[in-house]
């Protein structure tokens, strides 16, 4: 009497044994395919990344640096903000920075003190204040355009003898200031008793056209 759970072949193939080895040949022949596209799949990133992907991801990663523009003068970033200079300022200096995210314009000049008292009074609208830096600070994002790019203290670091507003277009009717094009952050530093130097700093999208020269470094 056969065995109800045993398993019978055709003839000449107990078991069944023919048919069993060509599905385990067809099996093994379908993971050797799978393993072949996965390591084919795998080459294709590997080389990718060591080869042109790295250039490519290299290329794009240098390009989100932050860079600083070349030819940056002080008349120029003066334009691009709107806040005109007085022609008796020294010292004058000016940076464009281009990052990822925004640009960031600054600038900074000296002005004797009563000049520079006279300049910053009518610029600001009727009730607003100027408030003094009591916390220096250096954890800001305002940092990626740093002064210190054009020599002089950040104004955040700075306490004594400091005063810091802000300013947008409509603000002001002084003809120093009526022509601004964008917000800007306004800093006074009285540095000694007769000078004061004057730091403003403004964002921009990204992409003015024409920069004065390609950006260079980062």
């Amino acid at each position: 009497m056969g065995d109800i759970y045993g398993f019978s072949g055709p003839a000449g193939d107990p078991g069944g044994g023919a048919a069993a080895q060509r599905r385990r040949r067809r099996i093994v022949a379908w993971v050797v395919g799978l393993v072949l596209v996965v390591l084919g799949a795998l080459g294709g990133g590997i080389y990718y990344l060591l080869g042109p992907g790295a250039d490519k991801m290299l290329a794009e990663s240098e390009s989100e640096k932050p860079k600083w523009a070349g030819g940056i003068t002080p008349g120029w970033m003066s334009e691009q903000v709107g806040l005109k200079v007085p022609g008796q300022a020294t010292d004058r200096r000016a940076a464009y920075r281009i990052t990822s995210r925004f640009d960031i314009g600054i600038f900074a000049f000296t002005l004797p003190r009563a000049e520079a008292d006279a300049y910053l009074k009518p610029l600001h609208p009727k009730g607003s204040v100027w408030i003094r830096n009591f916390h220096p600070s250096k954890d800001d994002s305002r940092q990626t355009a740093s002064f210190e790019h054009l020599g002089f203290p950040e104004p955040e670091t700075l306490v004594k003898g400091l005063l810091k507003s802000s300013l947008c277009p409509g603000d002001t009717k002084d003809p120093n200031g009526v022509g601004l094009k964008r917000c800007v952050d306004l800093y006074a530093h009285r540095y000694s008793g007769e000078r004061t130097r004057i730091y403003v700093r403004s964002y921009f999208e990204p992409g003015i056209s024409p920069l004065p020269v390609a950006p260079t470094g980062a």
